[in-house]
C-alpha cells in the first residue's frame, strides 16, 4: 500500500460539483468512472460526493449500503494514511447519469453557500497527520451508522451525511472549525440513534406487558 497524502482542492467544491455533472455522458456511470472523473481532486471529495444523494429530498434506490460501504473504505484509509481499498464489485455497480447529474447539481447550490464559510482557521484540527487519523475515525464511525437500515426515519441518514461532509470539506480546505461540527454532529447521531433504540425498546416492552 502507498502514502495517500490529502490533497488540496484546486477549485472551489460546488464548481467541482458542476463540473462533474457536466462531464458525464447519457446513460449509466459506474462510481469508478465517477472517481476517475474527480481525478487529482482526491478521496476526501469523493467522500464528500458520496454523502450528496443523503442531503437532499432526492431518491437514488440502492446507494445507502454501497455509498456508506465506499465512505468507510476512505475512512479507513485515511485513518492508516494509506491509499484505501475499494472492493471491484461495489466499484463496478452502476447509477443512472440523469438522476446523478441533478443531485451533483443540487448538492452544488447547497455547498455554494458553504463555501462563503469555509477558509482555514482553527489548524490543530486539521495540521497533523494524528489528527487526521482521528478525523478518519469519525468518518468511518458517521459511515456506518449511515449504512443502519433505517432510512425511512427522519434524520437517520441525513445527520450521519452531514457530519461525513463537514469533516472532509474541513479537513479538504483545512478549516477545522467544520471538522469540529462533524464531531459534534456525529455525537447528535449516536444520541438520535440511542434515543430511537430506547423507544423500540420500551415499545416492546409495552407490546410484552398487552399480550403478557
Amino acid at each position: 500500500m502507498v502514502a495517500a497524502p490529502l490533497k488540496d482542492p484546486q477549485h472551489r467544491l460546488s464548481h467541482t460539483l458542476r463540473h462533474t455533472a457536466a462531464a458525464m455522458g447519457e446513460g449509466q456511470i459506474s462510481l469508478r468512472e465517477l472517481l476517475a472523473l474527480v481525478g487529482e481532486q482526491g478521496m476526501l471529495l469523493f467522500c464528500l460526493l458520496l454523502t450528496v444523494p443523503f442531503l437532499l429530498p432526492v431518491s437514488i434506490p440502492g446507494i445507502s449500503s454501497v455509498f456508506g460501504l465506499l465512505i468507510l473504505f476512505i475512512g479507513i484509509g485515511i485513518t492508516l494514511n494509506r491509499m484505501p481499498w475499494l472492493p471491484a464489485r461495489l466499484m463496478a455497480r452502476r447509477f443512472a447519469t440523469e438522476q446523478l447529474k441533478s443531485t451533483l447539481h443540487k448538492g452544488a447550490d447547497l455547498l455554494a453557500r458553504l463555501d462563503r464559510f469555509v477558509r482555514p482557521r482553527l489548524l490543530v484540527l486539521t495540521a497533523s497527520s494524528t489528527i487526521n487519523r482521528a478525523n478518519g475515525l469519525m468518518i468511518m464511525l458517521a459511515a456506518v451508522l449511515l449504512m443502519m437500515p433505517f432510512g425511512a426515519i427522519p434524520l437517520t441518514n441525513t445527520l450521519p451525511a452531514w457530519a461525513i461532509l463537514l469533516l472532509a470539506t474541513g479537513m479538504l480546505q483545512r478549516d477545522g472549525c467544520f471538522v469540529a461540527l462533524g464531531y459534534a454532529l456525529v455525537a447528535a447521531t449516536l444520541i438520535w440513534f440511542a434515543v430511537l433504540a430506547l423507544g423500540v425498546l420500551m415499545a416492546g416492552q409495552g407490546l410484552s406487558g398487552l399480550f403478557g
